[in-house]
């Protein structure tokens, strides 16, 4: 869960022209498949967030705590399928067509206006810049002079 070595996405509805998700883990491997959200918390389920589980054509919801929104993408990474607000311990449709499907927050469906035959573009997330420490700037020794006779 905190392994901050999962490759991130953001996720772009080029036909709607609005984000879908900012900040989604790809699930690629059996194990992150397998897991998915189990284990997740409703704070997860914040807008913007979101699973792209690759290769899927179908999911359940057993064993979560919360409601989520089902697109379904084909290998091109058209909408061919969505399910909105499927909660708890329901099992998916099997879409023979799709290729992946994204796990979103509930809502993020309708906020984002998707519908099937949309074109989404997902791509990397860029790698966050290796923080610079930045200290406090320093007076001058002209400017200690300054406040020293000041103060005299």
């Amino acid at each position: 869960m905190g392994n901050n070595n999962r490759k991130r996405v953001y996720v772009y509805n080029k036909t709607r022209e609005t984000f879908v998700a900012t900040n989604a883990t790809v699930a690629d491997t059996y194990v992150s498949r397998l897991v998915g959200l189990l284990g997740r918390t409703r704070r997860w389920a914040r807008p913007g967030q979101g699973l792209w589980i690759v290769p899927s054509y179908g999911v359940h919801t057993i064993g979560m705590l919360f409601s989520i929104d089902l697109v379904f993408l084909d290998r091109g990474n058209h909408v061919v399928h969505i399910e909105e607000h499927v909660r708890p311990f329901r099992i998916s449709k099997v879409i023979l067509k799709a290729d992946s499907v994204l796990e979103l927050p509930p809502h993020t469906i309708f906020r984002t206006r998707t519908h099937a035959g949309d074109l989404l573009e997902i791509g990397p997330l860029p790698t966050p810049a290796k923080s610079r420490s930045v200290s406090a700037p320093q007076p001058s020794a002209q400017a200690t002079k300054v406040q020293t006779s000041l103060r005299a």
